[in-house]
């Protein structure tokens, strides 16, 4: 395994020292190593502005209407043992009753 640091932008880790900084085989991006500060993974908060992770039991805060379902999620429903996600729909998660969904982090609140 090769110890150089992996591309901030495209997260390679086909780099090469260029002298004083790197640079990143796959989309070109140059960068001091020294001056990138790490990302400790997405963050995503929850309608109060409460980080979230995965594993975390939140609440439904607002009524949502999902298409093709006979019913609307209720205000209150929890959800246990969310998992996070990139995109729009940051949470993956089981709803009981309900089956696998996708939500925004903005519709939950931590329980």
């Amino acid at each position: 395994m090769s110890d150089t640091p992996a591309c901030p932008e495209c997260r390679s880790a086909i780099t090469y020292p260029t002298g004083t900084s790197q640079m990143c085989a796959e989309c070109g991006h140059e960068w001091n190593p020294e001056e990138v500060v790490e990302e400790a993974g997405q963050v995503v908060k929850d309608a109060n502005g409460t980080i979230l992770k995965d594993g975390d039991d939140v609440v439904m805060v607002k009524d949502l209407a999902v298409k093709g379902a006979p019913k609307a999620l209720k205000a209150g429903a929890k959800v246990r043992s969310i998992k996070l996600v990139d995109g729009d729909h940051n949470i993956d998660c089981r709803i009981e009753g309900f089956g696998a969904m996708a939500l925004k982090s903005e519709f939950v609140k931590k329980a």
